[in-house]
């Protein structure tokens, strides 16, 4: 069943995550910013169905990424593609189409934020711009919109304003979001703005280590730097603004740490699931995952910045990353997770610092405490007497049956892996 079946898209009743009529609806995307420039339709579908089949259901990707007078940034390989042209906009639509068909909601970006610094976007045409697009897709059943692209708003408020308000006026009800720069959310430009319905913080691709490189993507302090406490970007967003929130941008898969020196190590699979339950075990109401290769669809003839990608996408879409990413939605889905809100209060001795933090998220009839280092904790499960414990393996998806709660303090001892994968989930269940 195709999610828009059960209703429009919309912020839940408590503001804090997103449904489909009254069924809880639990974001879990997948980074493809370059679907539409790099991939021929039958690569597109090949991608698509990969992700469908692995539980994804946002895919997030740009419209118009760079055009010939961006010749001289730094920017990812891109075909040469007219955007001026009804056949590049029809094979748009096409994609589009494949991603309905099997039931994922593609999220929007009409361009990159380059666009808009060079003044390629502006205040005169915007409004333009924004009614093509609703006009062309504002009755789509399987549209969400990303403003933004990578940028900081901050010198183009009005502009996105403008966009902003066209979409909100001229489409059928389709929520709209911001995609903001690294180490920045949404909240710190239109945690009010009437247009946007649900914030969005990009939160990678830097260590514990990296809060400057003398790079170009560099933060201000007054940005903040939380390193890889991704977490910590849920709880100021939803302290700001009364909206869902989630990371839509974490560190990828094989990416570079810190992007920009190729003598960095990358990032693995075991650190992409840390920041999605770190980040969903805050209070998100979902988590984008990203893969290098992938989300720039890397091949032998890419040319431009890669970020270190050494595997073309076709063998990209295969790294386990991406197929551990369902194996959170189904352990969400099998939970009222609306109802949740994070619980560090549980902890008996108080919250770990960095690696050692366990991510406590509790509803009143379930709790899930992620425990990425697999070191053991103390638990108050004084509010859930009788319930089932369970281990849940993110890396495999498997649940492993413990026992019942005696309620009280419990003391939780996680198995010893026999490999890296030592995270590990304790899911207490009903009562």
């Amino acid at each position: 069943m195709k999610p828009w079946e059960s209703g429009v898209l919309k912020v839940s009743g408590n503001r804090r995550y997103l449904q489909n009529g009254e069924n809880p609806f639990f974001w879990l995307g997948d980074t493809a910013w370059l679907i539409f420039s790099n991939l021929e339709e039958q690569e597109a579908y090949a991608y698509l169905k990969n992700r469908a089949a692995k539980g994804f259901n946002v895919i997030q990707a740009v419209l118009v990424y760079a055009t010939p007078e961006l010749s001289d940034i730094n920017k990812m390989s891109v075909k040469d593609r007219d955007y001026n042209s009804l056949a590049y906009w029809e094979h748009c639509d096409r994609v589009i189409g494949m991603a309905e068909e099997l039931g994922m909601y593609m999220a929007l970006l009409p361009s990159w934020g380059s666009l808009v610094k060079r003044g390629i976007l502006n205040s005169g045409n915007i409004e333009r711009y924004g009614g093509f697009l609703a006009e062309r897709y504002g009755k789509r059943k399987n549209i969400i919109w990303l403003l933004g692209g990578d940028i900081k708003a901050a010198d183009y408020l009005p502009l996105y304003n403008t966009l902003g308000a066209v979409l909100r006026e001229k489409t059928c009800g389709q929520l709209i979001g911001f995609h903001p720069f690294g180490r920045c959310s949404s909240t710190m430009w239109f945690a009010e703005a009437e247009w946007l319905d649900f914030n969005m913080f990009q939160s990678g691709h830097r260590r514990y280590d990296q809060g400057s490189l003398g790079s170009w993507d560099d933060n201000s302090v007054k940005d903040g730097f939380f390193g890889e406490d991704n977490w910590r970007y849920v709880l100021r967003d939803l302290e700001l603004s009364r909206k869902p929130t989630l990371d839509g941008e974490p560190s990828y898969e094989r990416i570079l740490q810190g992007l920009h020196d190729d003598t960095q190590p990358y990032w693995t699979a075991r650190e992409v699931r840390r920041y999605a339950y770190w980040s969903v075990f805050a209070g998100a109401c979902g988590h984008t995952y990203g893969d290098n290769s992938v989300m720039q669809f890397f091949t032998e003839e890419s040319r431009g910045v890669c970020y270190g990608a050494k595997d073309f996408w076709q063998d990209a879409v295969h790294h386990e990353g991406a197929g551990q990413m369902g194996h959170l939605k189904r352990l969400m889905e099998s939970v009222d997770f609306t109802r949740g809100t994070a619980r560090d209060d549980l902890l008996s001795h108080g919250q770990g610092e960095r690696y050692e933090r366990i991510a406590v998220f509790a509803g009143p009839d379930f709790l899930l405490a992620y425990d990425y280092l697999g070191i053991p904790f103390e638990i108050d499960l004084s509010g859930y007497p009788g319930a089932e414990l369970w281990y849940f393996m993110p890396a495999t998806g498997v649940f492993s049956y413990i026992g019942r709660s005696e309620g009280g303090r419990y003391s939780c001892r996680p198995p010893r892996p026999y490999d890296e994968n030592s995270d590990i989930v304790l899911l207490v269940k009903g009562r």
